[in-house]
């Protein structure tokens, strides 16, 4: 396995590999690599000859300086993960690489961007849209790998790719779970063990909603109301947004829905009484079971 510092050093890499008839996919991620992470290198190895993994704490997508110096940085242990992973190249810059002296350019995206953490996190997506450009210019992969547990991400991700004509493939993956339902996260390290056992009310609440729309549930408020009494059993979990929205569009759904939702969550686990901090922010989801209209059993 190869680390990578320099762009141009990762750009010749992918025209050589392009020259010899290889399939390249990259596998973006902040570092702090768990096994959600190598499914996403196998997904990665599944369409492509070869694999590269960047390792980046992108500053630009942090609206809290707090949460940019508490995000873990353990690339020792990401290189160990990456190598048994079978990764061919690791891209691990400096922030000046792939944000030279002086630069100024940016990339927005619209509206998708808008709801959910970009309502709650400002400049975020401005922040992700322009690190994965960056990152895309570098390793010039036919597929690009990212999670569907940041599924706003994904779908800002698509919008940037199909809006700008970029030549790559851009996959999801399904979210990995630990063994208690805990959406994996590399935000996960900095839980104690009482706001890691708390923390299990996200799967919690997306499997009571979800068993709630198979049994025909189909009030919007119901069954958010219902995601919310189930939170409010954790008394350190505080909702940052619990919203139901179009999987694709992100658009706001009826009030009486008629087609499968995406059920968006972002909770605060709060630090310990008498500890400092902004506490630690979860985020999970899952697509709601809805049947459209004509297609629902008789009752």
């Amino acid at each position: 396995m190869k680390v990578v510092k320099r762009v141009r050093e990762l750009q010749d890499f992918g025209d050589a590999e392009r020259r010899a008839g290889r399939r390249l996919a990259l596998v973006p991620t902040m570092g702090a690599l768990h096994e959600g992470h190598a499914a996403l290198v196998a997904e990665a190895r599944r369409r492509a000859d070869r694999v590269v993994v960047s390792i980046f704490v992108n500053p630009t997508q942090f609206d809290d300086p707090r949460d940019l110096a508490a995000y873990p940085r353990v690339l020792a242990e990401d290189l160990a993960l990456c190598e048994r992973a079978g990764v061919d190249v690791v891209f691990a810059p400096e922030v000046e690489d792939l944000y030279p002296d002086g630069a100024q350019t940016g990339v927005e995206v619209g509206e998708i961007a808008k709801p959910l953490c970009g309502r709650s996190r400002p400049g975020h997506f401005r922040g992700v849209a322009t690190v994965v450009t960056k990152l895309l210019c570098a390793a010039k992969p036919h597929v690009a790998v990212f999670g569907e547990k940041d599924w706003q991400q994904l779908a800002v991700i698509r919008r940037l790719v199909r809006d700008l004509r970029l030549d790559v493939e851009i996959a999801g993956v399904p979210t990995v779970r630990e063994r208690d339902g805990l959406a994996m996260s590399s935000r996960n390290r900095r839980l104690d063990p009482e706001a890691r056992r708390q923390a299990l009310v996200l799967s919690r609440s997306l499997d009571a909603a979800a068993s709630a729309a198979r049994a025909g549930e189909r009030d919007a408020a119901r069954l958010l109301e219902g995601v919310r009494r189930e939170i409010a059993k954790s008394p350190r979990a505080e909702i940052d947004y619990a919203e139901l929205r179009d999987p694709d569009s992100l658009a706001p759904v009826p009030a009486r829905l008629e087609a499968p939702a995406l059920l968006a969550l972002a909770v605060f686990l709060r630090p310990p009484q008498g500890a400092d901090g902004p506490g630690v922010r979860l985020i999970d989801n899952c697509v709601l079971p809805v049947q459209p209209r004509s297609e629902e059993p008789p009752r």
